[in-house]
């Protein structure tokens, strides 16, 4: 479904991503791991046309580098940013209302108001709430539900767990299993390795602006000498 090649990236004369190459297809989850400063949030920045970039962009077989954020999102890209996005002054309900797509004539889409409030009765409780004075962890539900609610085939999500609860982790961690279920594919950048490699089909290793590993989470595991060098403290 999406495929990078030789994707570079710059912020001004900083040359940050180098020739990425990447892959995730339909229906699976793809860990891009890595330690912070490595490249991984800029490769999603460069995918939804936020960063100035060249090299290739395929989604779907299209070539998409240099459209803009919104025309990738109507093409069925969605991107969960790790800052939480919401619309403060808005309900839980009115930030869902504001990410549901328009449907197409005899398309109905896969997701609606009672999946989000079935995948996280917590927002079900604070419906009529202001998002603004939710939990950080209510906040990630309602970003990753408003983004689901517009119908995407692959979600691009940036440190969904970073600062949350455990429990909360774990609810995270099965909102993804159950979007694989549904056949939408997700590129999750994680910092924690194992949500990621428990839950990931595959896993990318970032370092330098570079992939430096492409394999299966066992595979990953077995190699200690990439591990070490790249991803643990």
């Amino acid at each position: 479904m999406l495929k990078l090649s030789e994707l570079n990236a710059f912020y001004g004369k900083s040359h940050v991503l180098h020739g990425v190459d990447l892959e995730v297809k339909q229906g699976e989850i793809v860990a891009l791991l890595g330690r912070n400063g490595s490249g991984r949030s800029t490769t999603a920045k460069a995918i939804m046309g936020l960063v100035e970039c060249h090299g290739s962009v395929l989604w779907k077989g299209k070539e998409v580098r240099g459209q803009r954020t919104f025309e990738l999102a109507q093409l069925g890209l969605g991107y969960v940013p790790e800052n939480r996005d919401i619309f403060p002054k808005l309900t839980v309900h009115q930030n869902l209302l504001l990410g549901q797509k328009r449907e197409k004539t005899g398309q109905k889409p896969r997701w609606g108001f009672e999946d989000m409030y079935t995948l996280f009765p917590r927002l079900k409780e604070r419906e009529h709430t202001e998002a603004g004075v939710l939990s950080g962890g209510e906040q990630q539900m309602l970003t990753l539900c408003r983004t689901l609610m517009g119908d995407p085939d692959l979600i691009i999500i940036d440190e969904p767990t970073e600062g949350l609860a455990p429990k909360i982790v774990e609810l995270v961690a099965e909102y993804l299993k159950e979007l694989r279920r549904r056949g939408v594919s997700v590129l999750l950048i994680e910092q924690k390795l194992t949500i990621a490699m428990n839950i990931s089909d595959r896993c990318f290793v970032m370092g330098h602006g570079s992939i430096v590993f492409d394999g299966t989470p066992d595979a990953l595991r077995a190699n200690s000498e990439i591990r070490k060098e790249w991803l643990e403290v």
